[in-house]
């Protein structure tokens, strides 16, 4: 099958047009011209796309070009036309993912986003809210994961210094990126670790099962 090629900028800045050639070339010979076709987000006017039923559009709108003082109306209105595409909820956890990630709103912003939620219909606005809210549920879910894991490596550094002695940078870093389980299983293997060779030698078994 032919292939088109296409090249997506998401970059804010800057927004001086982008080439859509590259070529590679010696004095004497040119190796390599590629051409492909320019999507350069910045340069697109995020109201172009608001009666498009496309899902891509809805999230890559959060990466077009807007002013300052429009972030929380576009923000609502991706937010708005992911809903009104009736996804599932994969996809749908997926693009407004995107969009919370691109456009992250300030303390004012968000209260001007609150307003312009008002102005949506009843089914609009819920489904805009549920979609903030599930957002907030997960970051504390991952903050309270996070929580925990942090805590209990740092509890498995101490008592690994207790039976080895010294724990070197690298030995914490590898520690550091353990799983839950994995901390779980050296919490119970250190107890019976004579030296850091024993150490280093169930760090290597445990990246090796990675």
């Amino acid at each position: 099958m032919p292939v088109y090629s296409i090249a997506l900028f998401s970059y804010d800045k800057p927004r001086n047009e982008e080439k859509s050639r590259y070529i590679v070339e010696f004095p004497d010979h040119r190796t390599l011209e590629f051409n492909f076709k320019v999507i350069q987000l910045n340069r697109l006017n995020w109201r172009d796309f608001l009666k498009q039923e496309n899902p891509v559009a809805s999230a890559l709108m959060a990466k077009m070009g807007y002013n300052e003082n429009e972030r929380a109306q576009v923000k609502k209105e991706c937010l708005r036309m992911i809903v009104r595409l009736k996804l599932d909820p994969a996809r749908t956890h997926l693009l407004s993912g995107f969009v919370d990630s691109y456009l992250r709103l300030k303390t004012d912003e968000q209260r001007q986003f609150v307003e312009e939620t008002k102005k949506l219909t009843k089914r609009e606005r819920e489904g805009v809210m549920e979609l903030t809210t599930s957002w907030k549920e997960e970051g504390i879910q991952i903050g309270l994961q996070q929580g925990l894991r942090q805590g209990r490596a740092e509890m498995v550094l101490t008592l690994l210094r207790e039976c080895v002695g010294k724990i070197n940078k690298s030995q914490e870093q590898k520690i550091s990126k353990l799983s839950n389980e994995q901390l779980t299983e050296l919490g119970k293997a250190l107890l019976k670790f004579k030296d850091k060779h024993d150490l280093e030698k169930w760090l290597g078994k445990a990246s090796s099962q990675n």
